[in-house]
């Protein structure tokens, strides 16, 4: 159990229930209503951290607090926190997995309709009084049948090979290591898979082991027939690369709910009718982000209840 004088340091905002909830159960200290904690002797009382993904947890932020024991973060990634600091000084790093994963790949899937069916296109064509003859419409690309690629095997990636059952596709996935209790297929390398593939959805995590993992030479493989999803991180699609891939014709789509350099798009982007953009709201439903909330309080009530968190990132 952990001294009930020890406290709770809440990096940012989100959202007022929950912030709320945060200070009646726990007393939360918000740092951005009092920024002078971090360098005044209340810094030592700090055992825990709530934060958000996309907040994240800096080094000079951990380095603050000689007291910090665990760091509760709300969503999945944790590329925004510095683990290895983290690791190095015994805090526990919780996030928030599973509960959203279902979104996530909802989106995903959303994305691909988008693109494949050309569905902004054919709204907006009804919206501005285009629509005065029945089989004017240009023809969109088919999904059902088609093959399906999935770069990161985990909890998302696997919600979305799940969904694909319905739309009777193949499936096959590339990540770090080969997943022997899938019964999906395994491609050796990233370029294989996306010269199988006719979508290609990334569900890998973010950070500098992954940046630009989705390169010039990953779209040139999957074609100018071929559709980009991303759902995953910003980071990990060379956005300059998929500009060009897409202007020279060399890429069919992209459905993207999440950008290298996000928030905001480019021009050069938004202007392609086959680019259907998101603002990174893969997990963004009512009942996601409550089942998020929960998990985070869950996390923190068992830290102080028993030393540990319920959702450890490593053990």
């Amino acid at each position: 159990m952990i001294e009930t004088e020890s406290a709770v340091l809440q990096l940012t905002s989100m959202g007022q229930a929950f912030d709320d909830a945060l200070r009646q159960r726990f007393g939360a200290i918000r740092l951005w209503e009092d920024k002078t904690l971090l360098t005044s002797e209340r810094a030592a009382a700090v055992a825990a951290i709530v934060t958000s993904v996309r907040y994240g947890c800096d080094q000079r932020t951990i380095q603050a607090l000689p007291g910090l024991r665990a760091i509760c973060s709300w969503g999945a990634g944790v590329d925004t926190i510095a683990v290895d600091l983290a690791k190095s000084r015994g805090i526990q790093i919780s996030n928030t997995p599973d509960v959203l994963d279902d979104c996530v790949a909802d989106l995903a899937w959303g994305l691909m309709l988008a693109v494949a069916r050309d569905i902004v296109s054919a709204n907006q064509y009804v919206r501005n009084g285009e629509w005065r003859e029945l089989g004017k419409f240009p023809l969109s690309t088919r999904i059902s049948g088609k093959r399906l690629g999935i770069l990161g095997l985990g909890r998302i990636g696997a919600a979305v090979a799940k969904r694909a059952i319905g739309f009777s596709m193949e499936v096959r996935y590339f990540s770090r290591s080969h997943h022997q209790d899938s019964l999906l297929a395994f491609e050796p390398s990233l370029l294989d898979l996306a010269k199988w593939s006719d979508f290609l959805v990334v569900a890998c995590p973010g950070g500098p082991a992954t940046k630009h993992l989705v390169s010039s030479a990953v779209f040139e493989a999957l074609g100018p027939n071929g559709i980009l999803i991303n759902v995953a991180r910003g980071s990990v699609v060379d956005l300059a690369a998929l500009i060009n891939a897409l202007e020279q014709n060399k890429l069919g789509g992209a459905g993207l709910d999440v950008i290298e350099g996000e928030p905001g798009a480019p021009s050069r982007l938004l202007e392609r009718r086959n680019v259907v953009v998101t603002p990174h709201v893969g997990s963004a439903t009512r009942e996601t982000r409550l089942a998020m909330e929960r998990l985070v309080i869950d996390n923190l009530s068992s830290f102080f209840r028993t030393g540990r968190v319920l959702n450890p990132v490593f053990q």
